[in-house]
């Protein structure tokens, strides 16, 4: 048999038949993907306008508002459209650019997080090196290294899974091109796709979150060093609000992706898929505005030049 994809399109399942639900749930989603990209893109404006925001760490965070904005826009504006209208066919081509966008820029959104704590241990650990060690050239080299790898696994991703034929059928049991749920449908061996998935995803998971975790055990054993309390207030304020974004991000990473298969179900699947998609790109920003002094002080000021302009 030829490995040629008869498919020429996809009929994406969504997540709920309930007509009842379509425009309440049309009406939720773009609330989420609102606040999401007024919140990213708001975040990254506002980095880009306050020049005591060009540090190493605002920059890594202009990234991930940037990655977040992506990765939300490739999955949400498409099942928005499918509540409102009821068109849940997505073209062979624009389903294979949601999935290389989607598993991509998650893929890259963990890689930057790691390079935050880094930065972070850079910060409280070696605070008399801080400058030397990260340079703007050393942070666009990382920023670089966070991107390629991201976008080299998720290119064989792609190419291996849309390599595979789609004969039986083109209904997709989920919202959005994923990859599990497109294996699911081939009459193709999937074996090797899935061996491939499994070693990409779990370098990736086991490296970051072995950077991030290191960096957190030398940044409390630094911390407790410290004789005064307010420096150690001080320093563990600065590492708040990457501590909440990474473990919302990787704790739902792990809920989803190691359950075992006999828990799994692909309602639950979609549910962990909609915070994964569309709730952490937009409670990132939210995060670090709340809780971050900085960011809250660089508002004030934009808002302030804005009322000035305005009189």
């Amino acid at each position: 048999m030829e490995n040629i994809s008869e498919v020429t399109e996809f009929i994406l399942v969504g997540l709920t038949d309930a007509t009842e639900l379509q425009v309440p749930l049309f009406i939720v989603f773009t609330l989420i993907y609102l606040i999401t990209m007024a919140g990213n893109f708001g975040m990254i404006v506002l980095i880009l306008l306050d020049s005591r925001l060009h540090t190493p760490m605002y920059f890594f965070l202009s990234h991930l508002s940037l990655v977040d904005s992506v990765y939300a826009s490739a999955v949400t504006p498409k099942v928005m459209e499918g509540f409102l209208t009821g068109d849940k066919i997505i073209s062979y081509n624009a389903c294979a650019a949601q999935l290389f966008f989607f598993t991509a820029f998650v893929a890259i959104e963990s890689f930057l997080l790691a390079s935050m704590a880094f930065d972070r241990h850079a910060a409280v650990c070696k605070p008399l090196h801080y400058t030397t060690t990260m340079t703007s050239t050393t942070c666009v080299l990382m920023v670089t290294c966070c991107y390629m790898c991201g976008i080299l696994p998720s290119s064989v991703h792609v190419a291996l899974t849309f390599h595979l034929s789609f004969c039986h059928s083109n209904v997709i049991n989920h919202f959005f091109c994923d990859i599990p749920a497109l294996m699911a449908i081939s009459c193709s061996d999937t074996y090797t796709n899935e061996i491939i998935l499994f070693i990409f995803a779990t370098l990736d998971v086991a490296f970051t979150l072995l950077v991030i975790l290191n960096s957190y055990l030398l940044i409390f054993i630094a911390i407790l060093r410290m004789r005064s309390a307010e420096a150690q207030r001080k320093a563990f304020s600065t590492c708040t609000s990457h501590l909440i974004t990474v473990s919302i991000f990787f704790g739902s990473l792990i809920f989803m992706y190691l359950q075992p298969n006999s828990s799994h179900s692909m309602d639950t699947d979609k549910i962990s898929s909609v915070f994964y998609t569309m709730v952490i790109p937009m409670l990132n920003p939210l995060v670090y505005s709340l809780r971050n002094k900085e960011v809250k002080n660089a508002f004030k000021k934009v808002i302030g030049k804005g009322s000035l302009h305005w009189h």
